[in-house]
This record gives C-alpha cells, sequence and structure tokens, in this order.
C-alpha cells in the first residue's frame, strides 16, 4: 500500500467465491461511518470486476485495487 492510511476494518474474504467477497464488503460497509477505510482480501479472481462495478454506482470509492501473492486487496472508503 502506497502512503494509504490504516484502514478502519479489514475483512478476510479470501476462499469465498463471487459473489460472497462483495457481500460481505457491502454488509461491512453498511456497519461504518462514512469516510471510514474498509480493506477487503479477497481470493477470487472475479472480484476485480465485481468492486469496480460496485463502487462505480455506489457512494462508496474504491481508492485502491491491487495483487499481492495471488491475493486481491481493495482499500474502500465509505460514502
Amino acid at each position: 500500500m502506497s502512503n494509504m492510511p490504516v484502514p478502519d476494518q479489514l475483512l478476510d474474504a479470501s476462499g469465498l467465491n463471487c459473489p460472497l467477497p462483495l457481500l460481505k464488503a457491502k454488509q461491512a460497509l453498511n456497519r461504518m461511518q462514512p469516510n471510514q477505510l474498509l480493506k477487503v482480501i479477497a481470493t477470487d479472481a472475479g472480484s476485480v470486476r465485481d468492486f469496480k462495478s460496485y463502487t462505480d454506482q455506489s457512494d462508496h470509492t474504491l481508492l485502491e485495487s491491487f495483487t499481492e501473492d495471488d491475493r486481491y486487496i481493495y482499500i474502500i472508503r465509505r460514502g
């Protein structure tokens, strides 16, 4: 992560298949306060498309999306 602030919450969705990583992230975001950061770790390649589409259509912001050791990492700011 490049100079990203520490996330307020971590969601490890490793091993879950589409659409579960996104569903769990939505549930976590709903429990968070505006502007808080959620870090999601997923292993499903389909999550790349899912998280991009979801944040494009919501008031949440996908700050970072990258791959690290066969894991997909997302940093989302709660809208």
